[in-house]
């Protein structure tokens, strides 16, 4: 995590054809996964376990032989394999076309067959290998939205301590490496004090199937930083996420910059672009680390307006944890109701009456109905918005209380999910440093 030559980010998870591309001895850094022509994956998995875990071990032979592929066989003849062939892992079948390294054949024997070498170069990778994962965070590979110097690589090592943090350039990018093995866990963020919620996370835990396995709050310490040598006077433009650009404007103002703002897709991809262009007229909100592996310097420390910002992230995996109740949980649910609005009061008094305490509460609209229409012949047509609520509440799912609140909840709704029950972040409260610079903050 702390290396100053870090991979680049994932860029794509469906292009043509999946190249591995070799960094430094030992690494591999992989910029696809499949053809998406070959078959279509519903939320980026098989249409069913079997599938699903059929493609990942037909993936892992791949990445496995093309890091050492074996010699071609020296009879020059065709070999088994093939656009058109049809694979069959653990028993099951699937016509994914992933081009799987072809087995080489000995000369013809005695009757006149062919026979297959008994010794492979390289054994192929199996569901076995695969998981389990970990849960130390030691070895642990752990996706992230940005680049190297991000927050949102610091949540992933303050979550995992020792992983190998893999940088994604999206959201849903991140969500894919997990489904696809080519992680274990992702953090996410899903909410900022200042900020608020992260709307396309929640729409994104809904679309995949990952669970919520824990969750880390973050506090930001924003930095002013340009390219060594420029003066803030010098400064006509800042560039930055929109919420750190939101989070910094007053403090940017006080500065005298009359710099335009300017907002790109994260913080650390700012100072990483400042620094590729040599642009010695605009400036970066970023962290210090970002500074430190881009060669910036740190024109102002400490410039958010608030010190108490925090981002709280969330760890993703494809299997959820076992709820207990020796230490405090929180548990996640989405649900949605054919009649609208009106049963949020129903599900809110479900916690109430068991003294469950909400801690948060969202709503987001229902993409598959956005509209519900009420006809009345005597005034018209009513128009309804139609929502999905996601609510966080201080319980586990191994509580007796937990498990009657949800079972009266499903009684008012049409739909309900549990995103994850999961610990809740007990961290003793640190907040980003404002006027107390010999406070330390990890970035």
């Amino acid at each position: 995590m702390q290396s100053l030559s870090p991979p680049s980010p994932i860029k794509s998870l469906v292009r043509r054809r999946p190249p591995v591309i070799r960094g430094s001895p030992g690494k591999l850094l992989l910029q696809c996964i499949y053809r998406s022509d070959s078959v279509s994956f519903p939320n980026g998995v098989g249409s069913n376990r079997a599938d699903w875990q059929s493609s990942c071990a037909i993936l892992a032979s791949k990445v496995v032989a093309q890091q050492q592929p074996a010699n071609k066989s020296s009879s020059g003849g065709d070999v088994d394999g093939g656009a058109d062939h049809v694979a069959a892992v653990n028993g099951h079948k699937t016509s994914v076309d992933l081009n799987l390294v072809p087995i080489e054949k000995t000369a013809s024997n005695s009757n006149g067959n062919s026979s297959i070498k008994p010794h492979q170069p390289q054994k192929p990778l199996t569901i076995t290998d695969l998981c389990p994962a970990p849960m130390h965070g030691s070895h642990l590979r752990v996706a992230y939205q940005g680049v190297p110097g991000a927050y949102s690589e610091a949540a992933a090592g303050k979550a995992y301590p020792n992983c190998e943090a893999i940088p994604c350039d999206q959201f849903e990018v991140a969500f894919q490496a997990v489904e696809l093995w080519i992680a274990d866990r992702a953090v996410l963020p899903v909410e900022n004090s200042l900020g608020g919620s992260i709307h396309r996370n929640y729409d994104l835990l809904l679309r995949h199937r990952l669970h919520i396995v824990g969750e880390v709050q973050l506090p930001v310490h924003h930095c002013l930083l340009a390219l060594p040598g420029v003066r803030k006077e010098y400064i006509n433009r800042v560039i930055s996420h929109p919420q750190a650009l939101a989070q910094c404007e007053l403090t940017l103002t006080k500065l005298g910059l009359q710099a335009a703002r300017e907002a790109v897709d994260d913080t650390a991809g700012a100072a990483e672009y400042i620094a590729a262009n040599n642009l010695r007229d605009t400036a970066a909100i970023a962290s210090a680390r970002a500074a430190e592996l881009y060669g910036m310097q740190v024109l102002a420390d400490g410039i958010q307006d608030d010190s108490s910002n925090v981002t709280r992230f969330v760890m993703l995996a494809r299997e959820p944890i076992i709820p207990r109740t020796d230490r405090p949980f929180k548990t996640s649910i989405v649900f949605a109701h054919d009649k609208g609005t009106s049963v949020l009061f129903k599900v809110l008094s479900a916690f109430a009456f068991r003294n469950i305490s909400l801690t948060k509460i969202e709503s987001r609209p229902h993409r598959n109905r956005p509209i519900r229409l009420v006809d009345d012949g005597n005034v018209g047509t009513a128009k309804h918005f139609e929502y999905m609520f996601y609510i966080d509440f201080e319980a586990s799912m191994a509580e007796i209380r937990a498990q009657n609140a949800l079972a009266e909840v499903q009684e008012f709704t049409s739909f309900l999910r549990v995103l994850g029950s999961y610990p809740m972040d007990m961290t003793p409260w640190c907040p980003s440093r404002g006027d107390n610079d010999d406070e330390k903050i990890p970035f």
